[in-house]
């Protein structure tokens, strides 16, 4: 069974964002998908309760900052969306579940400079382990000199970019009813989708 996580210590940057999205795109594929969250915030399973019952089922993975369940039978793909913060024993168990990483980055200087050694440990761990790691930039224009900046960064550690995500409100309103993109006519958010194409390739590979 795949697992997804969902991974940055900075705080702010589209985490639950990225995590709800991944999971509503394995669910209109038909996948039997669960979703998890280890963030004492707990955002992520407050939007599965704001899932309404008509769209796609998502499972609720049972997750907390200290204990993380096995999934339940049936699952065929896992998503975990994590706190800022995470660090120590907790990253290092959070990683143990992973087959694929996904670090979500705003191309700011600061954004970039307070997760450069996060992504240094990723980088450890990649070899040790074999997860797949990927960058996705959020609230970004691709064509601008930060997107170049990031790409510029990315590329000394060896990460792919996935794709840039562009600050829009869609996000916040489809959230609000506990929708993803993928839960919606296409037509309605078709530039988002197509900035998914790269994010959802690398999910099924």
């Amino acid at each position: 069974m795949p697992v997804v996580v969902v991974a940055n210590p900075k705080g702010g940057v589209g985490k639950s964002t990225l995590s709800t999205n991944i999971a509503g795109y394995y669910a209109s594929r038909g996948h039997p998908v669960i979703l998890g969250d280890t963030d004492p915030q707990q955002s992520a399973r407050l939007w599965l309760g704001l899932r309404p019952p008509a769209a796609r089922a998502i499972g609720t993975w049972d997750a907390s900052a200290d204990v993380i369940t096995r999934p339940p039978r049936g699952t065929t793909h896992a998503v975990l969306d994590t706190p800022a913060g995470l660090q120590g024993w907790r990253m290092s168990d959070v990683f143990k579940l992973a087959d694929k990483i996904i670090v979500p980055l705003q191309p700011s200087v600061f954004d970039i400079f307070a997760t450069r050694s996060f992504l240094d440990k990723l980088a450890e761990h990649r070899h040790a382990a074999g997860a797949q790691i990927g960058i996705v930039g959020m609230r970004v224009d691709a064509r601008t000199k930060a997107a170049e900046q990031l790409h510029h960064f990315v590329d000394t550690l060896g990460f792919p970019v996935l794709g840039y995500l562009r600050d829009t409100q869609n996000y916040i309103h489809l959230a609000a009813h506990g929708l993803t993109l993928f839960d919606v006519a296409p037509g309605r958010v078709a530039r988002d989708l197509e900035q998914w194409q790269g994010i959802c390739t690398w999910l099924d590979a």
